[in-house]
């Protein structure tokens, strides 16, 4: 019996939202054991695929392909390959540790505290984001593939706006920024995706002459000329879903809701925002626009390069100016997002595989970053920079780790990111050395963000907060166990990937190398009366 490894991937925390919300009312300690369980179990699972997987091989793997509808030609299928299950891993393993992190978020907000489902919402809305993200990352139905992509605006949408301790009004208008800028973006990819279907059709990829949103058929079509469109057509449509895609990622001009909504929420939904769902718009650059439109992707990449660079030196920039550390480290996501574009529009492996190990190491240090200022802000009540001083005397831990996290951020040699920026930018100076060389500036301006802020908020005497009452100059304490267990796998994660790249390299690379071949290489075989070709697992 075939088992359907990559469908209970995704059913686990699907099912498991369902099955908190049902769960009596007064029970929320209950809630939260079974969102963890269940967010655990899907880490074990996950890792039981992974070893299902072929390391070496780059081609989809553990493939599911059955007729969904027919009549328009989609089916549900799934597969996965090296970028896909780096992206599950990550998912997977910051799902637990995000909840454990938000343990108290649900119950201790201020704003309708004393709704008796508060919690079970909160917990179930997360595990609907990573199944929908999970789901995401294994379609290679491109219809499958835009259902989720927009569904997972709608738990995000209530956990912006219900959850966190901005006020309501704040948190409602962040939410609705999001929603709308995002709905935007899928609507234009909507739009996309049906002219790319007509496409097909014209092309005759389908059964009976009809058209197709198979992901492996429509790219095997795209790279050896068997699309019947103009190349302004094929131009027009890979047009919206970067449009879409940019909008998720997000990439400068299409970045200002992020700032916003990253502090309205909680840190914990916020990470799972920034670090989980926001991969999803990078991860589909490289294997939709890239994959699908080549010629396309060739003809725009510097002006998305172009972009990319605008992206990274503003986002630092504005982090340096933010006087709101919460914010401050939403900035420097879009610079790091910026440097995920630029690796993905170099066209290089080595630019490519560069940001997709990008993409895992920033997940990892923004939500180390995120969750220790959160522990520190929850203690304090304001998320004011001006409002700190000494905290390394009263907490040293915190602090400690609070420096690694940053260290992690600006890139330093020995943490996980700088290998990954090291890769992106060597990629990227093959093709576009001025883009390379601006892109440098922002290790600059990185190190002054961070060390600037280490250096206000840790170091000096300690400081009473001159925005609220905290009864005491010394109230702030240290880590205590709870937190501990959230922020150490992060940092080992962090040193790990920095000492040991190839961990994740040794499944990234044969993916995106299988990217560059030719089709004449690629084995290919039917799976049932489909009207696509799907690779076979091995």
């Amino acid at each position: 019996m075939t088992i359907p490894w990559l469908t209970v991937l995704w059913l686990i925390p699907a099912v498991s939202s369902i099955a908190v919300m049902l769960l009596p009312a007064r029970r929320t300690v209950s809630a939260k054991q079974v969102a963890i369980g269940a967010a655990l179990l899907t880490l074990v699972w996950s890792i039981v695929v992974a070893t299902q997987f072929d390391i070496g091989d780059g081609k989809f793997q553990l493939v599911e392909d059955v007729s969904w509808i027919p009549a328009f030609g989609a089916r549900y299928s799934l597969a996965l390959d090296g970028i896909g299950l780096a992206l599950i891993l990550l998912t997977v393993v910051l799902t637990p540790i995000l909840l454990l992190a938000g343990w108290r978020d649900a119950d201790s907000t201020a704003d309708d505290a004393g709704s008796p489902r508060r919690v079970h919402t909160y917990l179930a809305l997360m595990l609907a984001v990573e199944a929908m993200v999970l789901m995401s990352f294994v379609a290679i139905d491109v219809l499958l593939f835009y259902i989720f992509f927009e569904a997972m605006l709608v738990p995000m949408y209530f956990l912006i706006g219900g959850f966190g301790s901005a006020t309501e009004q704040a948190r409602s208008r962040a939410a609705l920024k999001f929603l709308l800028y995002n709905l935007f973006g899928g609507l234009i990819m909507m739009a996309s995706v049906i002219g790319l279907y007509v496409v097909s059709a014209q092309s005759n990829l389908g059964n009976d002459g009809g058209g197709t949103f198979s992901f492996t058929a429509l790219q095997a079509a795209a790279r050896t000329g068997g699309l019947d469109a103009s190349s302004t057509t094929m131009n027009i449509i890979f047009l919206g879903f970067v449009f879409a895609f940019a909008v998720k990622a997000p990439l400068w001009p299409l970045h200002t809701w992020l700032p916003d909504a990253a502090v309205s929420t909680t840190p914990a939904a916020a990470v799972m925002m920034m670090a989980v769902m926001d991969k999803v718009g990078t991860f589909a650059m490289l294997r939709f626009c890239i994959g699908l439109f080549p010629e396309a992707s060739e003809t725009f990449a510097p002006v998305i390069s172009t972009l990319a660079v605008i992206s990274i030196v503003y986002g630092a920039i504005c982090a340096v100016g933010q006087r709101d550390v919460m914010r401050l480290i939403a900035y420097t996501s879009i610079s790091h997002f910026g440097f995920i574009v630029l690796g993905i529009f170099a066209l290089t492996s080595q630019g490519q595989s560069g940001s997709t190990l990008y993409m895992v190491n920033h997940g990892l240090s923004t939500a180390a970053l995120f969750l220790i200022a959160g522990f520190l802000v929850t203690q304090r009540g304001t998320a004011l920079i001006a409002d700190y001083g000494g905290v390394q005397k009263l907490a040293p831990i915190l602090a400690g780790t609070f420096l690694v996290a940053g260290m992690a951020t600006l890139s330093l040699p020995g943490l996980a990111p700088f290998v990954s920026e090291f890769l992106v930018i060597i990629g990227t100076f093959t093709r576009y050395p001025v883009a390379a060389i601006i892109a440098t500036s922002a290790l600059v301006l990185s190190a002054m963000y961070i060390l600037w802020t280490y250096q206000r908020m840790m170091g000096g005497p300690v400081r009473k907060s001159a925005t609220v009452d905290t009864g005491s100059d010394t109230q702030i304490v240290d880590l205590n166990l709870r937190q501990k267990a959230v922020v150490a796998p992060l940092i080992v994660g962090l040193l790990v990937l920095g000492i040991f790249p190839q961990l994740a390299l040794n499944y990234i690379n044969p993916a995106v190398d299988h990217s560059h071949q030719p089709p004449a290489v690629e084995r290919s075989v039917t799976i049932g009366p489909a009207d696509s070709s799907v690779e076979g697992p091995r």
